[in-house]
């Protein structure tokens, strides 16, 4: 029996909201796989180790730090710049501090500027891989292990780059669960005096 058009609408209706919801679904991780293989908006690479060769060209690296809205951590980086040269590693650090009194947890989101470096501005180890807890009073020192790829001299676009700007924002989020539950098995200073 052949459908009515009423139900061939319905059916052509529900098949489009499937499929542009499908897209909307798998938009978000397409777009994240897109920054991080071409480095598009300032997305930085990951790499096991510096290449071997080293020129004799430098860049200038800053650093930059900002948090979220209502994150109580304290965090900068040590040092504002450093020159390096380019596929040469370099290592600076971060300083946070959780001035309050119960642990924090944070994530790190982070990006380079200008954008046409972040196809070349790479991490081999860093402090936004994972994770950060921090306790009550807890000062940190946190290293980020980098290098801009030799590449970037043969880039159309980021062959003019003579300043690289890497960025983070923390954010606080959940503890983790058996991070959460040691907390609240210890009890409260307060409630043990009365």
């Amino acid at each position: 029996m052949p459908m009515s058009p009423l139900s061939k609408t319905v059916a052509q209706t529900v098949g489009v909201v499937v499929v542009m919801g499908s897209l909307a679904w798998a938009s978000v991780p397409f777009y994240d796989w897109f920054c991080r293989v071409t480095g598009f908006g300032g997305t930085t690479m990951t790499a096991d180790a510096a290449p071997e060769e080293i020129l004799d060209q430098t860049i200038i690296v800053r650093f930059d730090a900002s948090k979220e809205r209502g994150m109580p951590w304290d965090f900068k980086p040590v040092e504002r710049t450093m020159e390096v040269r380019i596929g040469e590693t370099g290592l600076a650090f971060y300083e946070a501090y959780n001035p309050t009194d119960r642990p924090i947890a944070g994530t790190a989101s982070y990006n380079v500027t200008p954008y046409e470096a972040g196809g070349f501005f790479s991490k081999i180890a860093c402090f936004c891989f994972e994770q950060q807890i921090l306790q009550p009073g807890e000062r940190v020192m946190m290293p980020v292990t980098f290098f801009v790829d030799p590449a970037i001299v043969n880039d159309r676009d980021a062959k003019y780059v003579k300043q690289i700007t890497l960025s983070y924002t923390f954010y606080e989020n959940e503890l983790p669960a058996e991070q959460a539950a040691l907390d609240a098995a210890v009890p409260d200073a307060d409630t043990t005096l009365n």
